[in-house]
């Protein structure tokens, strides 16, 4: 099980009667059965294989699948409704998916929402690989917690809990609530293609923050988390951990990110490729690409998508920062990308790739690039619609005149 990966053939199956499944082993989180859920496509990724290999299986608790049963009455549930078969098309995909991680069919509604912006700057900044200054980043998290920005504004409208943290941002923020800054590693972190962007010592600690902060949002209730991003600069150390991870060029990874032009998009590149190949084979072990290529709030992101797997909290991801965060996730534990899904594409190069190397389909492609959480709270009607459905709509058995 994928994400909600596109399944034709279980989205055909004959119909049928079936109301209610529930994994009984642990009630409101998925554990594992007896049918093992459908096989992961391979996702094209270089193999870790460095000395840290073992350790990075043994790192921490391991990660269960989805509940295969829950998945398999969904998608017979699905299959029975008052419709033609597949007629719903991916929304089936995303309803089958959530009571997967739910354990249960149908899956209960999503009303416990939660956000988290990681917040940092970044060396490469300096390079003008952004059409922005640095300094936007930490005005960005003063909006946030002012309530200003377009990602508050979305989660009023669907009723999303919205935390922004300072985990490497490069600015005074002692005026902001001391809760914003609870979770801070470093103020920026190096530019990539000239330094490390983090010690290992860093990196450590970030991904120990981004588990914290997850199991902080568990804790609170959360039936879906979400993750979202903010700082300048960001889409470049993204670019990167994308290209590493996947054994690709910087041409094929680097995009405009705030809207750069021809000429800074060249920079970009430029810079993207420079970390390339001064990292080299280091980035075969995940931990060192996150030391060489990542940054403080990219770290903590994979902390947070393992963080959320292993609490059986699904994640609903937003632009490439976060998909990124998930493709180096998966390197440390595969089992990582079954509890995600992926809220929209966007349209940076490195995300559209590596989605389709992490098998995910988008629920949205409509053009969005602003990060923050926004393309995923813009899909999480989409995600809502698609559970009620299998929760409310009429079985066709239930339609047909007696006999």
């Amino acid at each position: 099980m994928h994400g909600f990966a596109e399944n034709k053939r279980e989205a055909g199956a004959s119909p049928a009667r079936s109301r209610h499944c529930v994994d009984r082993s642990s009630p409101g989180r998925a554990r594992p059965s007896q049918t093992p859920p459908p096989r992961a496509p391979s996702t094209g990724r270089r193999n870790p294989g460095g000395p840290h290999e073992r350790p990075l299986r043994q790192a921490g608790p391991l990660i269960t699948p989805p509940s295969a049963a829950a998945y398999a009455s969904a998608r017979e549930r699905l299959a029975a409704l008052a419709k033609p078969t597949g007629a719903l098309g991916h929304l089936e995909d995303a309803a089958a998916w959530v009571a997967a991680c739910q354990g249960v069919s149908p899956p209960r509604p999503l009303d416990r929402v939660r956000l988290t912006v990681l917040a940092g700057d970044h060396g490469v900044s300096h390079a003008g690989v952004s059409a922005y200054p640095r300094e936007v980043t930490g005005a960005m998290v003063a909006a946030m917690v002012g309530g200003g920005s377009g990602a508050n504004v979305l989660a009023r409208q669907h009723g999303v809990t919205m935390q922004v943290l300072d985990v490497g941002v490069d600015a005074d923020l002692t005026g902001l609530p001391a809760e914003v800054r609870r979770h801070h590693v470093r103020r920026s972190s190096g530019a990539i293609d000239r330094e490390d962007a983090l010690s290992a010592a860093e990196v450590h600690r970030a991904l120990a923050v981004g588990a914290a902060i997850a199991s902080e949002e568990v804790a609170a209730g959360a039936d879906l988390l979400v993750l979202g991003d903010l700082g300048i600069g960001n889409t470049t150390p993204a670019a990167a951990l994308v290209a590493a991870t996947f054994g690709v060029g910087a041409d094929e990874v680097t995009g405009r990110g705030t809207g750069v032009d021809d000429a800074a998009l060249a920079r970009k590149t430029q810079v993207v490729a420079a970390a390339l190949a001064r990292a080299g084979d280091r980035t075969n072990d995940p931990y060192e690409r996150l030391a060489a290529l990542g940054s403080a709030d990219l770290a903590a992101g994979v902390g947070f998508l393992l963080g959320a797997a292993r609490a059986g909290v699904p994640v609903l991801l937003d632009g490439i920062v976060t998909v990124a965060e998930l493709a180096v996730a998966a390197d440390l534990e595969p089992g990582v990308v079954a509890w995600c899904a992926a809220g929209h594409r966007s349209t940076e190069p490195a995300q559209q790739l590596a989605l389709d190397k992490l098998g995910l389909v988008p629920l949205l492609d409509v053009g969005l690039r602003l990060g923050e959480g926004t393309g995923a709270l813009t899909a999480l009607p989409v995600l809502r619609s698609a559970v009620l459905l299998l929760r409310e709509m009429a079985l066709l058995a239930d339609l047909a005149p007696p006999a």
